[in-house]
């Protein structure tokens, strides 16, 4: 005899509210990661740019770049060195790992798919150059796929 089908009870409202307080937090704490990931991603992608434009990134033309102090991007710098992305040598400036090359180009391609998103549905140039660097670090794979597919590139 087999045993009989069961269903599952309905969720009452407490189970509700808890699974969707669960679901807030989730959310909460992937931008809070995307949040940290953000600066090590701006960096990477501005000293491979310097890197690129003149052969060097040194902490000054960084901190000039991005409009911070000099110990700011020392810190910063320090990060990327303990997260592998970066070496730096007195009197030579920062160099990326291949790691940090890596995630430089993956930051530009998803920097430069939600620009031409945002171009595509109407944003100025100017508007969505400036957006995207907020919305490249937030986004999901899914919606980079969603993204890509609408400006037709998936």
């Amino acid at each position: 005899m087999s045993a009989p089908a069961t269903e599952s009870a309905p969720q009452t409202e407490r189970d509700q509210e808890v699974s969707a307080s669960a679901a807030q937090a989730r959310r909460f704490g992937k931008a809070r990661v995307a949040r940290s990931a953000a600066l090590l991603e701006d960096y990477a992608e501005l000293i491979s740019d310097l890197l690129a434009e003149g052969g060097e990134a040194r902490p000054v033309d960084i901190a000039r770049r991005l409009g911070v102090s000099h110990v700011t991007v020392v810190k910063a710098v320090a990060r990327l060195k303990r997260e592998g992305l970066a070496t730096a040598r007195p009197y030579r400036g920062v160099f990326l790992t291949e790691a940090g090359l890596a995630l430089a180009a993956r930051v530009r391609a998803r920097h430069r798919l939600v620009v031409d998103l945002l171009l595509a549905v109407g944003v100025a140039r100017e508007d969505a150059e400036s957006d995207a660097e907020g919305i490249e670090h937030h986004v999901s794979e899914g919606t980079l796929a969603a993204f890509a597919r609408f400006v037709g590139r998936g």
